[in-house]
């Protein structure tokens, strides 16, 4: 698809800002990687060669039963005896020396009789989220080779925990920031195209609920309801979406007396596309300059919330969560330093790609 003469224009300011190109090339190189975030972090194989057949666990459910075990319950790949009964080919010693029959199956033979040898491929972190860690001691456990980052006060994987919670950080700020955009810009572009008592009647009813105590709304929600991804986001939409109404509305309230508004209801082209076509144009400057506001305060809200108890269920990889265990373990420094250099790393990317993006929409900037 070929970008009109002014879109490249943008984009050839966004590319000439080299901390915003770059930040933005990082942020989508480690957005793209945490998307896949089950092949990299995960207690289940990417993929099994059992008797001849592949399986794929990380898409779908298979009992023990379906590599000769004696459960119907999930294959717990982990587990020794389920490893020895993919290597040997089903052998039924798998349950009484499983390590001794998984290094003889290496060579194709066990116990001097010739098997058909099974093999696993795993992901680089054999741990999921909520993957407990088996290491001697008392968690959380330090740094080390089995575990990069350490482990938290539950012994599950930090490093695993990191991927998956800066994954679920990114897709829910994108989600209530998309929301909450289009709700709060086509209510200030109503108002301040309008205006009159239209605008006067918004203008209370933003008062009003601006006042409402959001937190007090989200701790009642919670107990009737109970905690979930969906319900946070429609909770947090539902307080954030008058962020961006006053930005909106002050510019299209300058716009609409402009000449070439009033040349376009002179030749009777509807209020819609005059309004979105082309005020919204004009007003994305204003628009964007509080983006980056609205990420940052999207995520903040998010770890505000699983820090204090009231966000997402205590299984989800919250980073919030992990800052609270930060600040309950202080002996264990590296959850601090995990919290603090992820939550910094991700908000200085996206408030640069932001900037970048608002400048590139400005016309009084260009780059050299």
């Amino acid at each position: 698809m070929k970008l009109s003469p002014l879109n490249q224009r943008r984009w050839r300011n966004f590319r000439r800002n080299g901390r915003a190109f770059w930040s933005l090339v990082i942020f989508t190189l480690l957005f793209g990687l945490s998307l896949f975030a089950e092949f990299i972090a995960n207690d289940k194989p990417i993929l099994v060669q059992y008797r001849g057949d592949f399986y794929a666990p990380i898409f779908k459910f298979y009992p023990e039963t379906a590599f000769g075990g004696d459960f119907q319950t999930e294959a717990i790949y982990r587990d020794p005896e389920v490893q020895c009964l993919i290597a040997t080919g089903g052998l039924d010693a798998c349950f009484d020396r499983p390590e001794d029959l998984i290094a003889q199956s290496e060579t194709g033979m066990v116990d001097g009789k010739q098997i058909e040898a099974g093999w696993t491929i795993w992901p680089p972190i054999p741990y999921s989220y909520q993957t407990t860690v088996d290491r001697p001691g008392a968690a959380p456990l330090p740094p080390n080779a089995q575990n990069l980052l350490g482990t938290d006060d539950t012994k599950r994987d930090v490093l695993a925990r990191v991927i998956y919670g800066f994954r679920l950080s990114i897709v829910f700020t994108l989600l209530v920031t998309s929301l909450a955009s289009f709700i709060g810009i086509t209510a200030g572009a109503v108002q301040g195209f309008f205006g009159g008592w239209l605008d006067l009647i918004f203008q209370r009813i933003i008062e009003i609920w601006g006042a409402t105590p959001a937190l007090y709304v989200i701790i009642i929600l919670f107990a009737i309801l109970g905690r979930g991804f969906w319900l946070l986001v429609f909770i947090t939409v539902l307080f954030g979406w008058t962020a961006l109404v006053g930005v909106v509305r002050a510019e299209f309230l300058r716009a609409r007396n402009l000449e070439y508004v009033r040349a376009a209801k002179a030749l009777g082209v509807s209020n819609t596309v005059i309004m979105f076509r082309h005020m919204l144009p004009n007003a994305m400057v204003a628009t964007l300059t509080m983006l980056p506001f609205l990420v940052t305060g999207t995520i903040a809200t998010l770890a505000s919330l699983d820090f204090l108890g009231f966000g997402l269920p205590s299984s989800a990889p919250s980073l919030g969560e992990l800052t609270l265990q930060a600040k309950q373990n202080l002996q264990a420094p590296w959850l601090g330093f995990t919290a603090f250099f992820t939550f910094a790393i991700m908000l200085s990317l996206l408030v640069f790609i932001f900037e970048g993006v608002r400048d590139a929409f400005d016309p009084r900037k260009t780059f050299q």
